[in-house]
């Protein structure tokens, strides 16, 4: 695209934004897959609105960041020194490298539904840069990979894989941000889908907790894909029904299988309005947890452990099963790194004691501080039945799929939860709402009662950064402070903006400035 026309269009598309174009009428013999594939191949920068291609700008500094930080730790390194560079000449070897760096550290982006950054991001940051593509092009296989990526994933929200363990999302992903940078017709798309689909993965929790394994969470599904995409491209075909078919993907991987979310609202309803944006490294709930530790630590200043009598971390369900889960692993400094980052104690101590929490306080020498460990013991997580209701009406993470599968998801909500949660639960209105004004809200409340018998309380419904008011009038700002956090330039955190209207050579330098100072 010329310089000229991709300012025309970004001018066009930032004037508030183009109404979006409707999907294509769909035939008797369309399935969801060839739905979504023939749309998303279709997809151009002037279908989607500007607050969408906007997030998807500050989607893609905000998991450089992730990147840049899994790089940095000694682990990172491990996996650069196995599989080489991210920055690599091999774009499908780049992809998967990008894709395990940016997960594992738990500092990667979410939307309704899944963990889409991880390859929805990656995979087009390997091929633009390979394929040399412009800044609008990069943006816009952003949004198609995040749409078809969140649509398969909302699927199959209700089963028994979520968040990150849920890492058929990267099959999707990848396939979506891959193609859509090669410009693949439709009917390859659909290909790729059903072959990433035939065989996709499911993590064992033993290792997903107690082993470095945790690296491959999104690396193996991104292979995959890339597999899968090539495979296509000779001519090899899948089933395109894989999603719904009673022998099919949601039959193993959900208990209330949602086969119209995959095709549902394309082009009238963005999944990546639903964007929150990871500020803390860790699992669900630790990001407001940790925002209350570092307003408590503004007021009362370093605590020694010595002067806490009680730590009381009130969450929803959500954040205390996660955290249930992750205490049978977590014993101290050696604690596997894949519970860690769903611990709860270990965090919010440590933000109590130094007023932050970054990626470094998951590596010797601060992992090693007693201290933290001797406070986090005194921390204790109790459930908030408001918040747990709360997290129900919101979009993200489970909230839409709940309300589409109306009095059918009760067989899952018992399951998750018991029938206090399905009481709890009742009623949460009518699907099929628009995202714009979508919500996360995965609260905590922290109070830290003093051996002096001071108690502070400090309580947050939606984290910093997480989808909701504050989220959509400030990502810009909030991502670029997270990208500076981790040594990232500010040639290239003042440049994000401007992404939309770089030639290929820009983006190829941009991309080089973001990775290789």
């Amino acid at each position: 695209m010329s310089a000229v026309l991709a300012e025309r269009v970004a001018r066009t598309l930032c004037e508030q934004w183009e109404r979006p174009r409707p999907a294509p009428a769909r035939a008797a013999t369309d399935t969801p897959l060839r739905e979504l594939s023939r749309w998303a191949a279709q997809l151009r920068p002037q279908d989607i609105p500007c607050r969408v291609l906007k997030l998807a700008a500050s989607q893609v500094l905000s998991q450089i960041a992730s990147i840049r930080a899994g790089l940095a730790h000694p682990l990172g390194r491990k996996l650069v020194a196995a599989f080489g560079h991210p920055m690599q000449r091999d774009p499908r070897a780049a992809a998967g490298v990008f894709a395990a760096l940016g997960s594992w550290l738990n500092l990667d982006d979410t939307a309704y539904a899944g963990h889409l950054s991880n390859s929805t991001v990656a995979v087009p940051l390997a091929f633009a840069y390979a394929r040399k593509l412009d800044g609008l092009s990069l943006l816009t296989a952003v949004v198609a990979a995040n749409e078809c990526a969140a649509r398969i994933t909302a699927s199959a929200t209700l089963g028994p894989l979520r968040g990150q363990s849920a890492v058929h999302t990267h099959l999707a992903g990848a396939v979506a941000g891959r193609l859509h940078c090669d410009r693949a017709p439709a009917e390859q798309w659909e290909n790729s889908f059903g072959l990433a689909f035939a065989m996709p993965n499911w993590p064992l929790m033993r290792a997903f907790l107690a082993s470095d394994a945790r690296l491959f969470n999104t690396f193996t599904p991104v292979r995959t894909a890339m597999d899968a995409c090539d495979a296509a491209a000779a001519g090899l075909r899948g089933a395109p029904d894989i999603i719904e078919h009673q022998d099919g993907f949601l039959a193993r991987f959900a208990t209330v299988p949602l086969p119209d979310a995959v095709a549902k609202g394309l082009g009238r309803r963005w999944h990546t309005d639903t964007l929150s944006f990871k500020m803390h490294p860790g699992g669900p709930g630790i990001d407001a947890a940790v925002d209350c530790a570092t307003e408590i630590h503004r007021e009362l200043g370093p605590i020694r452990p010595r002067d806490v009598a009680e730590i009381v971390v009130e969450a929803s369900l959500y954040t205390l099963f996660a955290g249930e889960r992750a205490a049978q692993y977590v014993n101290g400094p050696g604690s596997p790194l894949g519970a860690l980052v769903l611990d709860v104690p270990y965090p919010v101590a440590t933000t109590l004691l130094t007023g932050e929490f970054s990626v470094d306080d998951f590596s010797s020498p601060r992992l090693d501080d007693p201290d933290r460990w001797e406070l986090a013991r005194r921390v204790r997580l109790e459930h908030d039945t408001a918040m747990t209701r709360e997290l129900f009406l919101s979009d993200a993470p489970f909230g839409e799929a709940v309300r589409e599968a109306g009095p059918r998801a009760e067989p899952w909500l018992r399951g998750f939860g018991g029938d206090d949660l399905v009481d709890l639960v009742g009623n949460l209105g009518a699907a099929g709402r628009d995202f714009a004004h979508s919500t996360k809200a995965t609260g905590a409340r922290v109070t830290v009662r003093l051996t002096d018998g001071r108690t502070v309380t400090r309580g947050r419904l939606i984290p910093v950064g997480a989808a909701g008011p504050d989220t959509r009038s400030r990502h810009s700002e909030m991502v670029r402070e997270k990208f500076l956090a981790v040594g990232g330039s500010h040639q290239v955190a003042d440049t994000v903006g401007a992404l939309h209207r770089m030639r290929p050579r820009g983006v190829r330098r941009w991309i080089e400035a973001a990775f290789l100072d």
